[in-house]
């Protein structure tokens, strides 16, 4: 079961519209519960903003997330405040910053792992002031990125002014932790993902925006394929399993 969650982003359908396209049946949901039982979670970005990561504090669903992806493995998607959500709880639960969050939601904060984009400091009129728009991004080539794309370079829409913070750069450099898409100058960060996840990507850019009804973005089309591989070890797994199990219950198999 794909479950993508929904707390109360504005283009909800778009990424729903971008699974199917690739043959899977998403269930929209905000419910724990469902979150335990998927294969594989994506967390969308939001057209509501601040409410987004506030709905997302009440859900309490940031910790369910890091039980279901990190631990068990399960693929996962984040897309823009997705993507920063997943920086946010790598930083406090793997790199030990514990009051790590983003400017945009609190900016009285010791660690500001997500931050303004340069440019946007001391905009007062937000207007269209946001970076919109398609930008380029060189992809390292170790990544899962690259390998969905099969490309060193790509263009991608944007949507955004908050962004990953480099000043804490060095904090995940020691860590499975991994830059795997940056801008052409190094500057900005647009994936990241664990390596030692078998598919953990997030994005700070709206792929669901470019997936077509007969050419999926690579990026949904091989989330998809890791939601299966992930399936079929489970299942052998379980396979694997019974038998010692029903001999255990002292159950005699043909």
């Amino acid at each position: 079961m794909i479950v993508i969650i929904n707390y109360g982003m504005g283009n909800l359908r778009s990424v729903e519209k971008a699974v199917e396209l690739c043959g899977g049946s998403p269930v929209v949901s905000n419910k724990v519960e469902d979150l335990k039982k998927a294969d594989k979670i994506v967390l969308p970005g939001v057209g509501a903003f601040g409410e987004g990561m506030k709905n997302l504090g009440e859900l309490s669903l940031l910790e369910t997330l890091r039980e279901e992806v990190l631990i068990k493995k399960k693929p996962f998607l984040g897309i823009c405040l997705g993507m920063q959500c997943a920086v946010i709880e790598y930083a406090r639960n793997v790199c030990g910053l514990e009051d790590a969050h983003s400017y945009e939601f609190y900016a009285d904060l010791k660690h500001p792992v997500i931050h303004l984009m340069a440019d946007q400091e001391g905009v007062a009129n937000m207007g269209g002031s946001m970076r919109l728009g398609a930008y380029k991004a060189k992809l390292d080539r170790d990544s899962n990125s690259y390998k969905a794309y099969g490309a060193d370079e790509i263009f991608e829409r944007h949507r955004h002014r908050y962004e990953f913070n480099n000043t804490y750069r060095y904090l995940f450099a020691d860590k499975p932790f991994m830059l795997a898409g940056v801008s052409p100058d190094g500057r900005l960060v647009e994936i990241i993902e664990i390596s030692d996840h078998p598919w953990f990507v997030g994005v700070q850019f709206h792929p669901e925006l470019k997936s077509r009804p007969t050419k999926a973005h690579p990026l949904f089309r091989n989330f998809i394929a890791a939601a299966v591989e992930y399936n079929l070890k489970k299942n052998d797994k379980l396979t694997a399993a019974k038998p010692e199990y029903e001999t255990i219950k002292g159950i005699q198999r043909d």
